[in-house]
Formats: structure tokens, sequence, C-alpha cells
């Protein structure tokens, strides 16, 4: 008993500082995947609701596609991280994110005692975008504009809105969005205090493959020459610090396979993932 008492003193100041704040949060990896943890997640952001908290869900979708794909033999190639999205991949990709998956992460937090809402980028163009200019990967767009009114009116009257990374773009067509990259220019346009990324490990590893807990800038851009910082986690360190310098305050980088991952971050003086913030 003495142990609950004590995490949730340690909570307290927390709930107190971000109480009425803004938290953008990329929903993506295991976490969307394992039951389990997908009701966990739900209760966790129903929770940040409850206490005063503004959380903005943007989901991924990634295997659940490729599984698609797969089935109907549409082949599948990246460049760069990105699905080479041809128009048949686009009506997959806009059917699973906008079609399933959203809806499924709506009803699990609307059934954890929280409110959601469900939106597509295209929604009242909540998302614009255009082309990817420098590969040759099909309707995948870099966004140029975010509707922060939509999302705040959501958030005034009490709901929580999750969003597919689609985008209506300047040219007239729908654009895939990577999902991280929509989190992190979703948390820009809010001025959020946070944008957390869940992904499957546990955060940025030092040489020794230990957890980093906690990182500036200048630090990033040190581990990535030194090679510290590699393959799959360069991208998501790079859409950190883009946020950091679009005017958010704080970027986390955590473990989703980790129960209750988001609170343990936020709530506790230890954390359990890496925070990277501006200067030293």
């Amino acid at each position: 008993m003495s142990e609950k008492i004590k995490t949730l003193l340690e909570a307290l100041p927390y709930i107190r500082r971000f109480f009425g704040s803004t938290f953008v949060i990329k929903y993506g990896g295991a976490a969307m995947e394992e039951e389990s943890l997908k009701k966990e997640f739900a209760r966790d952001v129903a929770l940040l609701k409850y206490v005063g908290i503004n959380p903005v869900i943007v989901h991924g979708g990634g295997p659940m596609i490729g599984k698609l794909l797969k089935d109907l033999q549409i082949p599948t190639k990246f460049v760069d991280g990105l699905r080479v999205t041809d128009e048949k991949t686009l009506e997959v990709v806009e059917m699973v994110l906008s079609g399933f998956i959203n809806k499924e992460i709506v009803k699990n937090i609307n059934d954890m005692g929280g409110r959601a809402i469900g939106l597509s980028g295209k929604d009242g163009r909540l998302l614009r975008a255009k082309r990817v200019d420098d590969k040759d990967i099909g309707f995948v767009g870099d966004i140029i504009k975010v509707n922060v009114d939509i999302i705040k009116d959501i958030n005034k009257h009490g709901y929580i809105p999750v969003i597919a990374p689609l985008a209506d773009g300047v040219d007239g067509y729908s654009y895939n969005i990577n999902a991280d990259t929509a989190a992190g220019r979703i948390a820009e346009a809010l001025s959020a205090e946070k944008l957390i990324l869940l992904t499957d490990v546990d955060g940025v590893l030092g040489g020794d493959g230990s957890l980093i807990s906690s990182l500036s800038n200048e630090e990033v851009d040190l581990l990535i020459k030194k090679k510290t910082i590699s393959g799959g986690m360069i991208p998501k360190v790079t859409c950190c610090i883009d946020a950091i310098k679009g005017g958010v305050k704080e970027t986390h980088i955590i473990n989703g396979r980790i129960p209750h991952a988001i609170l343990l971050e936020v709530f506790t003086d230890s954390g359990i993932g890496t925070k990277i913030s501006g200067g030293q």
C-alpha cells in the first residue's frame, strides 16, 4: 500500500504541471497489435483526459496495411522507410487507416470511459499536403498546413481526437503521410507540451546498449555522427528534433510494449524511455 501511495504522490506534481496542456501521441508498433496493450493504451489515454491533459492520437498501421496488400497480391516497396503508394495501394491504405484501425482505437478509448472521435486528416481538410518532391514514391505527401481549429474544438468539448495520417492534397489528390511525421507536424502546429512516439524499443541506446534517458538536440547530432544512433532510430530522433525546433517543449521515444508506458514516462521522476529537449 505504501508503494501505491508513493506512486500517487510522485505523480501529483506532474499532473499539476501538465494540467490543460496538449500531448500528441504517435500510436504504433506492438502496442497496436497485442490485445492487452490495446486496452491499456486506451485506458491510459482516457486517464490523461480525466486529469486535465488534452491527448491527441495519431496512429499508424503499417503491418495491417502490408498484410492486406499481400492478400490482395499488390506488391509493396519502400524507399527510405516510406511506402511507395500508387492508386491501388492508396485505396488499401485509406481503407485500413480510416476504416478498421481508426474505429477500433476510438471504440477502445470509449470502452475505457473516454470520449474519442475518429478523423482522417482529410476530414475538414485537417491536414493539407503536397507530393514529396525528392523521391519518386507516388501518393506520399509532405504536410504544408494543419487546421488546428478542428483539434482544439474537439478538445474543448471534452473529446479525444484520433487521427489517421492521410491528407488532402493541394493538387486535388489524396496523400499517404508517414505517421511519425504527421504527429510531429500536428504537435508543432498545436505548440504541444509533448510529442510522444510509441515504438518497439526502449528508446535511444548508448554505445554499451544501455538506455539514454535524456538528450539535447546537440547530443543527438553528436550521437548520429558517431553512428551510435543509426538505422530506423534516425528518422524518429529527427522527427523529435524538428518538433522541438517547431515549438514543442519536450519529446519522448518510449517502448509501447511496456504496460502503461505513457503514464510511467510522464508521471514519474525516472521515466522509462528517452526524453529529447532543446538546449544542453
